[in-house]
């Protein structure tokens, strides 16, 4: 039982607005994360910089216009 749940547990992590989840998304709309110009993840995705909390856990991330990784032109 305890695996099972602890199984459901980590495939509902993993679908939520994350960096690179399960199911490609784009983020959360939160208003003082949106008035920012940025958009609320699990962590912030690669060529994302870091902003604000969103609701403690959330991390507001902008999208970054100089220095962008190369990582964020892979597949």
């Amino acid at each position: 039982m305890r695996h099972s749940l602890s199984g459901l547990l980590f495939l509902l992590l993993i679908s939520l607005p994350s960096g690179n989840g399960l199911f490609g998304n784009d983020g959360v709309e939160i208003r003082t994360c949106t008035a920012l110009k940025g958009r609320c993840f699990f962590g912030c995705r690669v060529g994302w910089k870091w902003v604000a909390f969103c609701h403690n856990i959330l991390s507001c991330c902008t999208k970054m216009e100089k220095n962008i990784p190369p990582q964020v032109k892979e597949p």
